[in-house]
């Protein structure tokens, strides 16, 4: 179920988008997460001309065409400070584009907005592998409210996983984690399972006494369930106090991120050569140092070449850099780009 491939993303359009700037700009960025959407006009000398925020981008739960027209107001907007209406390249890292079959879908959608002459859609974490390595060429994990890693070389192979949940054999997130915190803590209070401060640090939380009533609580949904993702960061805090279950399972989180690092850099052949493992998204980059440690232990032993760090630059600046590596930009480009991102 992971796949190494010929070529990353899918494109839809030609002309302009390989051959360099169009009369309007060089490259429009999109970098649309879950919670939220950043987009940047980049010019064809590399000045970042207009930038907007929008909302998150879940196209499962509203649709494509829904979806996209979120993304469209903040298209709109930058593309208004930018004093543009079209650019060369669209180059959108789009969170839920996990299959082939989604990215074509979604390049469509994206085309017939006729943002840019061409356009190429991936996945969201290939933003955060291209806005944290200086050539296209490395391995990221991004473990937020979900798991994935994707890798890729310069020649344009990639590396990658479905990422789409236990049925493509994820096991990690924050939304994972919860549960798994949830599952041991009602366990350890009802006696089927040992004792772990689970059992009394996320009722706590949420200022209940008992499992026992935090377990109704989310079911009945007098707690809703979007918020039970607060309990992960309880369970790297019952962690750190030294508690084993909560220890185990952030051990188990380490063991993932590295099994998938491993597997990404063997299926691209970088395991005999120094290469950077990105680590991203808020678990990864909260550096939790059980956690962090963990990883970089675990990743001395099984792919000693890697050279793991994590990712700070912004993932909109990754996709820009995609855009600007499709339309075969100069280095100076490159660089303006990033100085503009990184900057302070």
């Amino acid at each position: 179920m992971t796949s190494t491939e010929t070529g990353a993303g899918t494109a839809a359009g030609s002309g302009p988008a390989d051959t360099g700037p169009g009369p309007a700009g060089l490259v429009l960025a999109i970098d649309a997460g879950n919670s939220k959407t950043d987009v940047a006009v980049v010019a064809a000398d590399g000045t970042v001309a207009g930038t907007a925020r929008g909302g998150g981008f879940r196209p499962p739960a509203v649709g494509v065409e829904t979806a996209v027209d979120a993304v469209a107001d903040a298209v709109r907007r930058a593309f208004d400070a930018a004093g543009v209406t079209s650019v060369a390249h669209v180059s959108a890292c789009l969170a839920n584009a996990d299959l082939p079959v989604e990215e074509e879908q979604l390049a469509a959608a994206l085309h017939a907005r006729a943002w840019g002459a061409g356009v190429e859609v991936r996945n969201d974490t290939f933003a955060v592998l291209r806005a944290g390595i200086a050539e296209p060429r490395g391995v990221a994990v991004v473990c937020g409210a979900g798991i994935n890693c994707v890798g890729m070389r310069p020649d344009g192979r990639t590396a990658r996983f479905p990422a789409i949940g236990r049925i493509s054999g994820d096991w990690g997130g924050g939304w994972g984690l919860a549960e798994e915190a949830l599952w041991h803590a009602a366990r350890a209070e009802d006696g089927r399972g040992g004792d772990t401060a689970l059992a009394r640090t996320l009722p706590a939380h949420f200022g209940l006494g008992t499992m026992y009533a935090l377990i109704e609580a989310l079911h009945l949904e007098h707690i809703p369930n979007a918020r039970r993702h607060e309990l992960t960061p309880v369970l790297f805090a019952t962690a750190a106090d030294g508690d084993p279950v909560a220890r185990a399972i952030v051990d188990r989180l380490a063991d993932e991120v590295v099994a998938m690092a491993t597997v990404a850099l063997d299926r691209l052949g970088l395991l005999a050569e120094e290469t950077p493992v990105l680590l991203g998204g808020s678990i990864l980059a909260a550096r939790h140092p059980r956690l962090d440690d963990r990883v970089r232990e675990l990743l001395a032993v099984r792919a000693p070449k890697a050279v793991p760090r994590v990712v700070t630059a912004p993932p909109v600046l990754g996709a820009a850099l995609l855009g600007l590596d499709r339309v075969r930009a100069a280095g100076e480009v490159h660089a303006r780009v990033r100085a503009f991102y990184e900057r302070g």
